[in-house]
């Protein structure tokens, strides 16, 4: 089974690099204790290229190209006020010459830092929801510029709808493909899974591929039971989208949902943890909502024996950068 091309409106420095983590499965070997330490590398997501990178940047190749062919002159779409996918969809758009409209969850912060400010001198026009729900806020402004004679494009929470995911399951072709040309068995991928775009589309395209890996999702905000089900319809939206002849089920998402924490946004010591040892041993930096806590499940995973020595792990880098900044305080402990 192949997976088809889709159009796409240019973004992303692909591919990605896929690096080995030799420092970091060191660091974990000396550490007390009898776990058994994989092969580990990353997935550089956090080099897509546009406006510090991250994995909304594939999605939004699609997206756009998709807003494009229908004459939108406006991305709308929506998150937290420390949102990588709206400072992505904020970049994107400028590429694009297309307004941008961001409707953020809350009230406006004290000040403006990371991803918010880089939103602003993207030139979106953001919106603060207050206490409204944001997905109900983000339809009354694509209502109101509709109203206004604008052709807005709508996209979902993190990009995470069927055309969303599908670049997920062109990306799993692009790591197949590197393992295949560096003869590396690829056994697990680890990725940070929130809206659920991401992994579900990993899974299809390793189902369409007939990839034998196992896609582990750390749940950053939901419990596993109702992420599993997200997961399974947006896999099986995505999967006929492309047209490919597969089922999906509760059995082909695994989701780890022991690293919530503090909750959404929330660091604690797990994440402080996991992005100090990644920083000091590889160079690389974490964020300390998705990447940081999707990291944090990876070590501890590792470190209960989840992995066998002769196996190989890619943690799969999905960005983040500016949110370091916003958490100062935090990382500081």
């Amino acid at each position: 089974m192949t997976l088809p091309n889709l159009p796409r409106f240019s973004l992303a420095h692909l591919p990605t690099p896929l690096e080995e983590m030799p420092r970091l499965r060191t660091a974990l070997q000396n550490e007390p204790g009898q776990h058994p330490v994989p092969r580990l590398l990353v997935k550089r997501d956090d080099q897509t290229g546009l406006a510090t990178g991250g994995n909304k940047t594939r999605k939004l190749e699609l997206l756009v190209a998709e807003a494009l062919r229908l004459g939108a002159d406006t991305l709308v779409t929506t998150g937290a006020p420390q949102s990588n996918h709206c400072r992505q969809t904020a970049a994107a758009a400028a590429r694009a010459g297309l307004a941008c409209t961001l409707v953020l969850g809350g009230n406006a912060p004290m000040l403006d830092g990371g991803n918010l400010l880089l939103d602003r001198l993207f030139g979106a026009e953001i919106i603060f929801a207050g206490s409204e729900d944001r997905l109900i806020a983000m339809q009354h402004a694509v209502d109101d510029l509709a109203a206004k004679g604008h052709r807005p494009f709508a996209i979902t929470y993190g990009g995470s709808n069927p055309l969303g995911a599908a670049a997920y399951a062109l990306a799993m072709d692009e790591l197949v493909d590197q393992c295949a040309e560096r003869g590396i068995r690829l056994d697990h991928v680890i990725v940070g899974s929130s809206s659920g775009g991401t992994q579900a589309g990993m899974v299809v395209g390793a189902r369409a591929l007939a990839a034998p890996v196992q896609i582990h999702g750390i749940s950053i905000d939901l419990a596993e039971k109702t992420l599993v089900s997200n997961l399974v319809t947006l896999g099986q939206q995505t999967a006929d989208l492309l047209g490919l002849d597969l089922t999906l089920a509760d059995r082909d998402f695994t989701v780890h949902d022991a690293y919530l924490g503090g909750g959404y946004g929330v660091m604690g010591a797990a994440e402080r943890e996991a992005i100090g040892l990644l920083a000091r041993s590889e160079g690389l930096l974490a964020d300390p909502v998705y990447t940081g806590r999707a990291l944090a499940g990876l070590l501890d995973l590792i470190r209960t024996g989840r992995f066998a020595a002769d196996e190989t792990v890619v943690f799969w880098h999905t960005g983040g950068l500016p949110a370091i900044f916003a958490y100062e305080d935090a990382l500081r402990g």
